[in-house]
C-alpha cells in the first residue's frame, strides 16, 4: 500500500482494491485504488457517460453494510 493511499484511507470505512483481489480485473481500474464511502454522490443516469467496470457482489455488500451502519 502506498503512503498516499494510507494517508487518505479511513480504515474500517473505505475499501482498498488491489490487483491481487479477485474482482480487480473486472473493476476497470489500472492501479491499486480506494473506494471512498465518504465521497459518494447520486447522479442522474443521463449524467453517466458509460460503465468502467464492476466490483464483486461480496465487496458491494460489504460496502453497503458499512455505509448502512454509519448512517444509523
Amino acid at each position: 500500500m502506498s503512503c498516499l493511499r494510507l494517508f487518505h484511507e479511513v480504515v474500517g470505512f473505505d475499501d482498498v482494491i488491489e490487483p491481487s483481489h479477485s474482482d480487480f480485473a473486472g473493476s476497470g481500474l489500472k492501479a491499486p485504488s480506494l473506494i471512498r464511502l465518504g465521497f459518494l454522490a447520486v447522479l442522474p443516469s443521463e449524467a453517466l457517460l458509460g460503465v468502467i467496470g464492476a466490483i464483486s457482489p461480496d465487496r458491494h455488500g460489504r460496502l453497503l453494510q458499512r455505509l448502512g451502519a454509519f448512517l444509523q
